[in-house]
């Protein structure tokens, strides 16, 4: 049976080991999948992408009336 010193650092190793567990558990793929998606509220009505905030839709649904805008505009240059 382990005594003194040796006892310490088999429960420190121990508590090492339990630490390094725990963090791995936290960080699984899956996790981070479930968390990204939980983020994703925003949805465009154009392309249905969803987004994480309002800013970034804003600047998505700025480049669809740009392009649109575009598309007009030579279509009636062309003419």
């Amino acid at each position: 049976m382990a005594r003194g010193q040796q006892k310490l650092q088999s429960q420190a190793k121990a508590a090492e080991k339990q630490s390094k567990m725990k963090k791995q558990q936290g960080h699984s793929a899956t996790d981070q999948k479930k968390a990204a998606q939980k983020a994703l509220v925003h949805v465009c009505v154009v392309c249905k992408a969803q987004m994480p905030d309002p800013k970034t839709y804003k600047q998505l649904f700025n480049l669809f009336i740009y392009q649109y805008n575009t598309r007009d505009l030579t279509r009636k240059l062309l003419s």
